[in-house]
């Protein structure tokens, strides 16, 4: 009975392994074929790949010669669902690649055959594009929408395509004549150094056109008959998209030119060569909104076509697969006023160390004006510039007073010096003694009595103070601004000579120009001051459009001690808000005392200025580790409905250096 059950296991063993040998139909195999083939065509090497009637290599390179077009990109590619007809399997291939800002998918049929125990793919161009022919291959076109306009108040265009010209040298007109000779000429005509610009042009292969110079067409000296006098030297006109001048609002609106090699290979695919892209201030920072989105189109197309036998073709014998619509950029939309920056960059105009103007409209928040002057050579000193404001601070510490329950006609204690934890405060040089002693608090800000300010921070804490800064629309975020700025910082906790340094405006107190004119512009409004610059900056939602927030490069602060300065790269992040808003009636203190600045202390040459009654402060802040130390010279005013901040680094004394210019700037404004 044992054996018989042995032997009865056997038979049944042999039975299903029967059945087993007769189901392997060799689906396995050619799922595995499939496999591999969609591996390699996804890695463009299909050299592992076994082929029916075709070697390898060949189709390699006739794969690689396919998709050249479309290098550096890569498809996904996977199998789908086999069919198997005996010795013979279909398989679709779905392909999917990143096309600009499109993916294009497609599903190609490639045919499998059993050589024995192996699958082997039957080789067909068709494997890799639908319907591609032998002989075909992929082409791509693209087509670059201009760049969308930067535009003022008014939509005024503060930036749009304006004719240029490219002055160089275009080898194939040289004919025999020396190019170094003539680049040397052209070099000198156009002012770019000769040296380096022939060397360009010797390096340049026989058909090259070396630019030595764009040249904006409006107004260009260097003409066309000068130019043609060099030989092999030419002007190319082209349109670009520029600012009114060169210099106008140049830090604040940055520059848009033809992307550079390492722009390109940061950008991640999205810029290419020839593309046009922003660098600093709002070209860069909306970039992605001015320059809209590129059309992209993917073609089959008959290889080694010569122009004339794709003129003579309907659509240049491309047989279209794909393609991506072109969008054309978004317009920014800012409050600049052209007039008041162009006014703001001239009365700056010859002004040598680091400068700003900021002018707004203190009831709509709108910067009507950001100018850097050339000191600043290049940076946006206006809305990125950190440094202690001196005694425009003493905005602040009055607001705080008057919380505590003074007046404009209380009495506050003036004295020539103040000594405090062993270190003597002074009033600037110059004080008029008539403003010494009992004075009331009106005359102390007029005269900007440093003591009677200092002496105060026994009633006012430096938690006050901060709480003060913010209610004026300072180191707070500016959600509405849209534009990279520094809105202040006040610290909240200080103690003794610190403390001390923060009434007047100086320690670890830091504003910008345009954090200036909004503390200015808060009084005037009877609330806080939100500064809007772009108007439009949740157009692209991708653009990373800042609100608002501290900026720590390119600064300097100053202390009372006259130290070195330094950077507040760990400066506290501002407030979402004010806690505590000025009120009407607190701003109207401070107007009375502002206006106080013009009428009874150092800013009466502003009493001549045309137009509503100009209030005013001014300040003058030390920093370094001379002796006398060099200063930083500030005024913010409020004339109407404009509040302005003049600012000088190493300026000397705010009335005597900035109030100049302001007076300069309300006038002319009108």
């Amino acid at each position: 009975m044992g054996n018989f059950q042995k032997l009865s296991l056997a038979l049944v063993g042999l039975i299903i392994g029967g059945s087993l040998v007769a189901c392997d139909d060799g689906r396995a195999g050619a799922q595995d074929a499939a496999k591999q083939l969609a591996a390699g065509v996804a890695a463009l090497d299909v050299g592992s790949v076994a082929f029916e009637g075709k070697d390898a290599a060949a189709a390699n390179e006739q794969l690689k010669e396919v998709f050249q077009a479309l290098d550096p990109a890569k498809p996904a590619v996977e199998a789908g669902e086999l069919k198997l007809e005996k010795d013979t399997a279909t398989v679709p291939l779905n392909y999917s690649w990143k096309i600009g800002s499109g993916e294009w998918k497609y599903t190609a049929s490639a045919e499998l055959k059993k050589s024995g125990d192996k699958w082997l793919t039957v080789w067909t161009p068709a494997l890799l594009a639908p319907e591609l022919a032998d002989g075909e291959v992929i082409g791509t076109a693209n087509q670059s929408p201009q760049r969308a306009e930067i535009l003022g108040a008014g939509d005024a265009k503060l930036v749009t395509y304006r004719p240029v010209v490219y002055v160089g040298i275009d080898k194939p007109r040289l004919v025999s004549a020396d190019p170094a000779a003539s680049a040397t000429k052209l070099a000198q005509l156009v002012g770019v150094d000769p040296a380096a610009y022939t060397q360009q042009v010797e390096a340049a292969g026989p058909e090259a056109f070396v630019a030595a110079i764009t040249l904006r067409q409006d107004g260009r000296t260097v003409t066309d008959e000068q130019i043609a006098q060099i030989p092999g030297a030419r002007s190319v006109p082209d349109l670009l998209p520029l600012a009114l001048t060169r210099t106008f609002a140049r830090a604040l609106l940055g520059t848009a030119a033809e992307a550079n090699a390492e722009q390109i290979e940061k950008s991640g695919g999205a810029l290419k060569a020839g593309d046009t892209t922003g660098t600093g201030g709002l070209q860069q920072q909306y970039d992605a909104q001015l320059r809209g989105t590129n059309g992209v189109q993917v073609f089959a197309v008959k290889e080694g076509l010569t122009a004339e036998e794709k003129q003579a073709l309907p659509n240049q014998g491309r047989r279209i697969l794909f393609q991506v619509e072109m969008k054309p950029g978004t317009p920014v939309k800012t409050t600049l006023d052209p007039k008041l920056q162009q006014l703001a960059e001239d009365v700056l105009a010859d002004v040598g160390p680091a400068s700003a103007i900021v002018a707004l409209r203190p009831s709509s928040g709108a910067v009507l004006a950001a100018a850097s002057g050339p000191g600043s050579n290049g940076y946006n000193t206006a809305l990125l510039g950190q440094y202690a404001p001196g005694s425009t601070f003493k905005m602040v510490d009055a607001l705080a007073m008057i919380r505590n329950g003074l007046t404009p006609d209380s009495k506050v204690e003036c004295t020539p010096t103040l000594t405090v934890d062993g270190r003597t405060f002074k009033n600037a040089e110059g004080y008029p003694e008539g403003s010494l002693g009992s004075v009331t608090l009106r005359d102390a800000f007029a005269h900007s009595c440093n003591t009677a300010f200092i002496a105060a921070r026994e009633s006012v804490s430096q938690a006050q103070l901060e709480s003060a800064a913010t209610s004026l629309g300072v180191a707070v975020e500016a959600p509405a601004l849209g534009a990279d700025a520094f809105l202040g910082s006040v610290p909240g906790e200080a103690e003794g000579t610190e403390h001390a340094a923060s009434m007047i405006g100086q320690g670890k107190v830091l504003l910008s120009p345009l954090a200036a004119a909004v503390m200015a512009g808060s009084v005037a409004k009877g609330s806080p001051v939100s500064p809007t610059l772009v108007l439009n900056a949740d157009a692209d939602a991708g653009n990373g459009s800042a609100t608002g927030t501290a900026a720590t490069e390119g600064s300097g602060t100053a202390t009372a001690e006259g130290t070195a300065p330094s950077l507040s790269s760990t400066a506290p992040a501002p407030a979402k808000a004010a806690e505590k808003p000025v009120t009407a009636a607190e701003a109207a203190a401070l107007a009375d005392m502002m206006r106080a600045v013009v009428t009874s202390g150092h800013a009466g040459f502003l009493a001549s200025v045309p137009g509503e009654p100009v209030g005013a402060k001014t300040g003058t802040a030390e920093f370094g580790t001379e002796n006398p130390p060099k200063t930083h010279a500030w005024i913010v005013a409020v004339h109407g409905d404009l509040a302005v901040a003049v600012f000088v680094e190493e300026g000397g004394l705010g009335a005597t250096t900035s109030g100049p210019l302001l007076k300069e700037f309300l006038v002319a404004a009108g």
